[in-house]
């Protein structure tokens, strides 16, 4: 939503957001934590969220869970949960059915995409350990700025491109820096995502470009 997490560019966020029509969930990216853990994130765009910051909803039958995994990520170069939004995570998904589908959004992926560039959440493990018994799981993340997929066991794993710039692929150059390409290439490579949801099918992933 921000690049400094500074006042204005929320403010800036809130206009543009106000065309929007429909019901928006949110979920914050590192930069939109920077110097204050979150708070003007939350207080402005996830009251919901509960003190260990992830909340969750259903919608057409199936369980979303939003969990924030950038709180430190400025000290460790990598995504986390931390052991109070563990705990919240067992404690939401007790009582539900295995054959409820489950969909995780995070900021950081959640599986070692490149661990060398801070792509992956170093507790996932522990959070992936309550997600086991359900028949079908997907993560939503973004962080990366491109699309790449997974399916590991009943887990699918998807990133998704960024409405701001390219990233270079993992181990392409020396860092997870933008990727500079040619004017009429850009919005070839940002977009957005469409997730179509339905009761008895698996979630429709539409990834469209701004092109």
């Amino acid at each position: 939503m921000t690049q400094l997490s500074k006042p204005a560019e929320f403010d800036t966020a809130a206009e543009i957001l106000k065309g929007i029509k429909q019901p928006v969930r949110y979920i914050p990216g590192e930069h939109d934590v920077i110097g204050d853990d979150g708070k003007q994130f939350f207080e402005r765009l996830a009251k919901e969220a509960t003190p260990a910051r992830s909340y969750s909803f259903d919608h057409a039958g199936v369980h979303f869970v939003a969990m924030t995994n950038v709180l430190s990520f400025e000290k460790s170069h990598a995504g986390g949960f931390g052991s109070d939004q563990l705990e919240w995570l067992e404690k939401d998904l007790k009582g539900l059915s295995a054959s409820t589908p489950i969909v995780v959004l995070t900021h950081v992926p959640m599986w070692p995409l490149y661990p060398q560039w801070g792509w992956a959440t170093e507790d996932a493990p522990q959070a992936l350990s309550y997600l086991k018994r359900f028949g079908s799981v997907t993560v939503l993340n973004g962080h990366i700025h491109q699309i790449v997929q997974k399916v590991e066991g009943k887990v699918t794993y998807q990133t998704a491109m960024s409405t701001a710039f390219p990233a270079a692929k993992a181990g392409e150059g020396p860092g997870p820096r933008p990727l500079k390409v040619p004017a009429e290439q850009l919005r070839h490579v940002l977009g957005i995502r469409e997730v179509a949801v339905t009761p008895t099918h698996p979630l429709a992933l539409t990834d469209i470009t701004l092109a």
